[in-house]
């Protein structure tokens, strides 16, 4: 039924674009969001009415009079009657306050089993009117120390138009992103640039760059059984869920969001 809905406005398309080297599992479906996987957050936001803020860096969780006080790096505390965490499981482990003391010591080892692979990610810009001679939308590279996916990401979204400029999206294996967590990266930027050239060495010089660092990209292994959720508090309810407790793709996403609604239902 998500896929329907999505579907039906518009937000995903089957992906019909060539994807080179693409491992296709039988039975299974590939979709692409024309405008970016962030379309689909954006159109679940607008559907709840929530008010949401970003931006806001939170650092400690405490109880305070039967409610949660939630402090954050810049702006005063604020108190909620519930909880919801879904940030990688790592960070949930870094936040201070009475939440420490409240993760109980079983819960601790499985949140500490959970790990994640490292990549960088590098998006070219080019002017509108730029040609791109390429034959494949997206190509897996299976022999490359640094780069493991390419995608000219305005074919592969299936958008093409003299309007817009077309872009590349650049992905580095998980080995390479390991290496390079902690590098500068602005000489990151320049290895990936490298090999970027020799794979590809038809591509023109882009009007722009952006070099991004994923420290937490994809779970490898997450809570053992995959619960979808796990309470760190009943009352008030403090809860945690997302990728970390199922896997790393929309079904995995979605499995975790309805487990966790369910849970947050009977303290409404």
């Amino acid at each position: 039924s998500f896929y329907e809905e999505l579907l039906s406005q518009g937000i995903l398309k089957p992906l019909t674009a060539p994807v080179e080297g693409m491992v296709v599992r039988e039975g299974s479906c590939n979709y692409v969001a024309p405008q970016g996987i962030s379309s689909v957050v954006k159109y679940y936001l607008k559907q709840s009415g929530a008010d949401v803020s970003y931006e806001q860096h939170v650092t400690h969780i405490s109880l305070r009079d039967g409610k949660w006080e939630v402090s954050r790096k810049a702006g005063p505390p604020e108190q909620f009657d519930v909880v919801i965490l879904t940030m990688p499981v790592p960070q949930i482990l870094q936040l201070q306050g009475d939440i420490v003391n409240l993760i109980n010591e079983s819960q601790k080892q499985q949140l500490e089993c959970v790990s994640y692979s490292s990549r960088y990610a590098l998006g070219l810009f080019y002017e509108a009117g730029t040609g791109l001679a390429v034959p494949w939308a997206a190509q897996y590279i299976a022999d490359n120390p640094c780069i493991r996916f390419i995608s000219i990401d305005n074919k592969k979204r299936n958008i093409e138009s003299p309007e817009t400029g077309p872009s590349v999206v650049v992905h580095t294996t998980v080995a390479f992103g390991s290496e390079h967590l902690d590098s500068d990266p602005a000489e990151v930027q320049e290895l990936i640039l490298s090999h970027l050239q020799r794979i590809v060495p038809s591509l023109p010089k882009p009007s722009s760059i952006k070099c991004q660092k994923w420290r937490y990209s994809q779970v490898t292994r997450a809570v053992p059984n995959c619960p979808g959720q796990m309470i760190l508090h009943t009352q008030p309810l403090l809860i945690c869920g997302g990728d970390g407790f199922t896997r790393s793709n929309f079904d995995g996403c979605i499995e975790s969001a309805m487990s966790l609604a369910e849970a947050v239902k009977p303290h409404l």
